[in-house]
C-alpha cells in the first residue's frame, strides 16, 4: 500500500516531550477494487478516517546499569485517544537495528508495543497491517528511537522519561459497506454522515466487552507520560468537517444522477405563464 504525507506542524506540547502532527496518511486503493464481489460493495466518494499515535518512551537505568542496557524503552502505536486499535490494524511489525536478537518483532494483537533494553538511538520502521476488509497492503512508517534529551548539560532523570511520539491521520478513500457497517460506531474511528437512502448492513455489535477494552491504552502504565498534542482536536474537527462536506457531495451527485433523463420544460413565451 503507498501512502503520502500531506502535510506537517511541530506543536509545542506542555510536558516537554518531543512531538509531530502530520494531517493525514492515505492509503492507496487495491488494484483490484473492481473485481470485489457484492458482499464488498465500496462506498464511492467516503473516507474513514483513524487518527493514530506512534512512538517511543525511554527511561535511563540510572548509573548501575550496564553501559550496553542503559536505557529501557517502549515503541508502540496507539489511538489517538487511546483507544483500541485492533477494530482496523491486525498487527503491526516493528523493525529493530539489526544488533538485537530477532530484529522484527511481529505483535498480532493490541497494545501494539514492545519494550526492549539498550543504549544506541537508530531509526525503528514500523509497519501496520490491516484487516482484509480494509485494505490488502500494509502501510509503513519510521520513528527514531530517542534516548536522550537535547539539553545534555545535567545529569540524566530515571524518574522522567525521554518521549518522542507523531500524530496522524489514516484515511480510507471508498470502503467496503462491511467495513463501514464495522466501525461506524467505533470512538477509534472517524466516519462520514451518509446521505439518507443509503442501505448498509447492520452495524455490527461487539458482546464481549472485556475484549473490547483489552487494547486500548486509557489505563497503560505508561500513560501518564502520553503527549498531548495541542492541534490534534482542531485536526478532529477539520476531518470531521471534511467528511461532512463528501457526504454532502455524494448527496448532490445522487439528486443529479436522478434529474438525469427528466425532461425539462421550456420558457414559454413572454406574457403566458403555466397553470
Amino acid at each position: 500500500m503507498s501512502a503520502r504525507r500531506v502535510g506537517e506542524a511541530e506543536p509545542q506540547p506542555e510536558d516537554g516531550g518531543s512531538a509531530q502532527v502530520s494531517q493525514s496518511v492515505r492509503a492507496s486503493k487495491s488494484s483490484d477494487d473492481g473485481d470485489k464481489k457484492s458482499a464488498d460493495r465500496k462506498l464511492k466518494d467516503v473516507d474513514i478516517c483513524v487518527p493514530i499515535v506512534y512512538g517511543t518512551i525511554a527511561f535511563y537505568l540510572g548509573r548501575k546499569a550496564s553501559e550496553s542496557q542503559s536505557h529501557k524503552w517502549t515503541v508502540y502505536v496507539r489511538g489517538a485517544t487511546n483507544e483500541d486499535l485492533g477494530v482496523v490494524v491486525k498487527r503491526v511489525v516493528f523493525q529493530l537495528h539489526p544488533s538485537f536478537n530477532n530484529p522484527m518483532r511481529v505483535i498480532e494483537s493490541p497494545p501494539f508495543e514492545l519494550t526492549e533494553c539498550g543504549w544506541g538511538e537508530f531509526e525503528i520502521a514500523i509497519s501496520l497491517f490491516f484487516h482484509n476488509d480494509i485494505c490488502e497492503k500494509q502501510l509503513d512508517l519510521y520513528h527514531h528511537l530517542k534516548l536522550y534529551t537535547e539539553d545534555e548539560s545535567g545529569p540524566q532523570s530515571t524518574k522522567k522519561p525521554v518521549v518522542m511520539e507523531s500524530y496522524n491521520e489514516i484515511v480510507f478513500p471508498d470502503p467496503s459497506e462491511a467495513f463501514f457497517a464495522r466501525v461506524q460506531n467505533h470512538p477509534a474511528v472517524i466516519v462520514p454522515r451518509l446521505p439518507a437512502g443509503f442501505n448498509l448492513p447492520n452495524p455490527v455489535i461487539n458482546d464481549n466487552m472485556n475484549e473490547n477494552k483489552r487494547g486500548d491504552t486509557k489505563d497503560h502504565p505508561l500513560s501518564q507520560w502520553f503527549l498531548n498534542f495541542s492541534e490534534a482536536d482542531e485536526l478532529l474537527k477539520l476531518a470531521a468537517a471534511r467528511q461532512e462536506v463528501q457526504a454532502h457531495i455524494v448527496n448532490v451527485r445522487r439528486k443529479l444522477s436522478l434529474m438525469e433523463g427528466v425532461p425539462q420544460l421550456s420558457k414559454p413565451p413572454s406574457g403566458f405563464e403555466y397553470a
